[in-house]
């Protein structure tokens, strides 16, 4: 879970104190991946200017035994709950929006594995998983989204608005790009109160055309806040892909125009984003200032359960599945014999019967009372103007 920072075998990156020359507009990278977010292109593994964070990102990395069970755990368990929410909205047994997080499981593991106690998550309202990976019982989780008093945000928040302080989730937030100058706020509060710890602030491809972005991007630069920005690029945003709707396809490059070191990451490959959340972390605690990844991703749902996702063709999610961050993860396990297919199967099963003890657990729980409306309203509890 989150309380054990892996630190990679790999040498460390020497190149996270921006020592590109600004303007040069030159490429980092040698190498290329496969860019998931735009079928039949290649995406540079490193920033093509600005600030150059990574230019030993290529070097070869081993994990331990325990990362990879941990990684295929966590990313079973997001995927396995997300398959049950979504049948169990199909059932009307969870009502509103719902925004299922299959296909990006990686995004949020390699984070959390890279990350520390005591730092903080905040997100948009793709937010499940993340509580999910930093701790918080799945049964409160499913609670929520039946909107029950039990529920991480007993009952008030549904599938869009989850918080869990407990563990460092920050929420999920429905306005779209809301949660950018928050998560810019909450690294400073860190920063003010020496805490050493810092923001991780995930966003969807389609917040970075709100000008708050900007604005929280200046500011986290101006003052070395120690906040790392994620764009979880899954390439359709509400429905559109970016090349209809940005000029800047490579959104990373966003970045750049704030000298904030900035790069793309294979998000498919749990390795990957944990090194990359490692490398900004080290910057944020130096005091360094942030961060801004974009993780190429991809999404095999729609962007809400209510979306047919008509936009894209089958053969274009069929080769994704293919690039399966959890199948990828198994079959190092598998190959390095760090587990047996038994011992795989064995979590499989403890997974599901979890999932099956959160929903047992929603369904028999409680709605919250009237007397719930006003409470939870301001932090004074004896707030005079609630009531009448």
């Amino acid at each position: 879970m989150a309380d054990t920072k892996v630190k990679a075998a790999s040498n460390k990156s020497t190149a996270t104190n921006g020592s590109v020359a600004k303007g040069k507009g030159k490429a980092a990278s040698t190498s290329v991946q496969p860019d998931p977010v735009m079928p039949g292109t290649d995406a540079p593994t490193m920033a093509a200017s600005g600030t150059d964070l990574s230019r030993e990102a290529n070097a070869s990395t081993s994990f331990p035994k325990e990362t990879y069970l941990r990684w295929y755990e966590q990313m079973q368990l997001m995927r396995k709950f997300e398959d049950k929410a979504g049948q169990l909205y199909g059932q009307q047994k969870i009502k509103g929006f719902c925004h299922l997080y299959i296909g990006q499981e990686a995004c949020v593991a390699g984070a959390v594995s890279a990350l520390e106690v005591g730092d903080k998550y905040i997100t948009a309202y793709r937010d499940h998983a993340h509580p999910l990976a930093l701790g918080t019982s799945p049964n409160a989780i499913m609670a929520e989204l039946f909107a029950k008093a039990t529920g991480c945000s007993k009952g008030k928040g549904g599938s869009m608005h989850m918080f869990d302080k407990a563990v460092g989730f920050m929420g999920g937030h429905g306005i779209v790009g809301g949660q950018v100058p928050m998560g810019a706020g909450i690294a400073f509060a860190e920063k003010y109160n020496k805490t050493g710890k810092l923001c991780i602030c995930y966003m969807g491809d389609g917040a970075v055309r709100q000008g708050a972005l900007h604005e929280a991007f200046n500011m986290a630069m101006l003052w070395k806040l120690p906040v790392i920005f994620v764009i979880e690029n899954n390439g359709y945003a509400m429905g559109t892909s970016v090349a209809r709707t940005s000029n800047v396809t490579d959104l990373y490059k966003i970045g750049l125009s704030y000298d904030m070191p900035s790069e793309p990451v294979n998000g498919m490959r749990v390795e990957d984003i944990h090194e990359a959340v490692a490398r900004a972390a080290e910057r944020a605690r130096k005091g360094d200032g942030p961060t801004l990844l974009e993780f190429k991703t991809y999404r095999y749902k729609g962007h809400s359960m209510s979306d047919p996702a008509k936009y894209r063709t089958k053969e274009e999610l069929e080769d994704y599945r293919h690039r399966d961050a959890i199948e990828s993860v198994r079959h190092t396990i598998l190959t390095n014999n760090m587990a047996t297919e038994a011992d795989l199967e064995a979590i499989d099963e403890r997974i599901k019967a979890q999932v099956a003890e959160s929903v047992e657990f929603a369904e028999t729980s409680p709605y919250p009372t009237p007397d719930e409306l006003y409470k939870d309203v301001y932090v004074q509890a004896d707030y005079p103007y609630i009531h009448d």
